[in-house]
């Protein structure tokens, strides 16, 4: 397979690398020293600059706005967001939207699919479930009603739903299929209770009373949700490798310049060999997820089905953002912990990210239940 990315995706990279260079990580107060979320709302100003630059605008389809480009651009424009830590619901909109292009009505992409693409219209994504470890689509019920459904749950830890547009949501019928409805925040029924992540930002627990929603808003195709889920995943994955990425490079910075003994900490093996095998860690998060990304936008058919290549790059994800994260806090000493620097904020993350979409364990036994049901001979 040939990872060389096409030039699209490389103008929609350099073109993200322009607006995130202008990002503070460290712009809203740090989670360590506030109660509550770090901020009421996502960035709103650096929101518009991506709308301005068409970094919103990938997955839609040009006769909607949009530059018709895949998942691969996708996590190209996360990866140099999480650098930045950049505070937005870019993964969850970017998503919504793929999703929606792809299997929503020609109606419901019509109205929703432009605004989208100018940034006037913001999606986020319930995926946690009721817990954040069951499965989404279990937390929510959807019962047909004359043309439409009727939507009873509750969904934990969506980002941003207080401020956000219309939330996608996945939901279960009574013969266990998944549909996904789109729902505006303020719908009547729907209930939002303020949570806190562990990198400080507003969630909330969706609840979901006899929610009425029409056909128009729902998709009944059970390929959506996975496809949604399978994005979703390989983008937190995009995420973690710019997290890891920016840590990596924040720890070999800092090892090069504090001296111990008159020489740079860098120089002493111990420290060097600790930073390689962080290196081989995000150079196996880095090809797990292009092969995952690959996979889900080519549909080429392998040994297994495309969510095997998607856990493979979660848990390496997953495990691989913890160790680069906690071996850059012991590298730096009580220098790690200064809530003046930076690291602790990009520690935070890295644990949301880690958790997001389930833990590395979880993914490995989604892997073996995989491996059982397909023969690889």
């Amino acid at each position: 397979m040939d990872f060389t990315f096409t030039e699209e995706q490389q103008a929609a990279l350099e073109a993200a690398r322009a607006v995130f260079s202008g990002v503070a990580p460290d712009g809203v107060p740090s989670p360590a020293l506030t109660p509550a979320a770090v901020a009421d709302d996502f960035d709103r100003a650096l929101w518009r600059k991506l709308a301005d630059a068409d970094l919103l605008s990938l997955p839609i389809a040009p006769e909607h706005g949009g530059a018709g480009l895949d998942p691969i651009a996708l996590c190209l424009v996360l990866r140099e967001s999480a650098k930045v830590l950049a505070r937005i619901p870019l993964l969850e909109t970017t998503a919504a939207a793929h999703t929606l292009q792809t299997y929503a009505g020609t109606e419901l992409r019509g109205e929703v699919l432009p605004p989208i693409a100018t940034g006037d219209l913001v999606l986020t994504v319930a995926s946690s479930g009721r817990s954040g470890h069951d499965p989404a689509e279990l937390a929510v019920t959807a019962r047909p009603d004359g043309t439409g459904w009727i939507l009873d749950g509750t969904q934990t830890a969506v980002p941003w739903a207080q401020t956000v547009d219309r939330i996608l949501l996945p939901a279960h019928t009574h013969d266990g299929r998944a549909v996904l409805a789109l729902v505006p925040r303020t719908h009547p029924g729907i209930t939002l209770a303020d949570q806190i992540s562990t990198n400080g930002e507003r969630y909330a627990e969706l609840r979901l009373d006899s929610v009425r929603i029409g056909a128009r808003e729902t998709i009944t195709d059970p390929a959506a949700w996975e496809t949604l889920r399978n994005v979703l995943t390989t983008g937190i994955c995009a995420l973690a490798l710019g997290l890891g990425e920016r840590v990596l490079a924040m720890t070999s910075d800092y090892t090069s310049k504090r001296e111990q003994f008159g020489f740079p900490v860098a120089t002493f093996q111990a420290v060097a060999v600790q930073a390689a095998d962080r290196y081989i860690d995000l150079r196996a998060m880095e090809a797990t997820l292009w092969q995952a990304a690959w996979r889900i936008t080519t549909g080429s058919a392998g040994p297994l089905p495309p969510a095997g290549d998607v856990a493979v790059a979660k848990i390496w994800a997953a495990d691989g953002v913890r160790r680069v994260v906690q071996t850059a806090q012991h590298l730096h000493g009580g220098f790690g912990a200064d809530t003046d620097y930076p690291l602790h904020r990009y520690h935070a993350w890295a644990k949301q990210l880690e958790l997001s979409l389930g833990p590395a364990a979880a993914h490995e036994e989604m892997l073996g239940d995989l491996l059982a049901a397909h023969s690889l001979g």
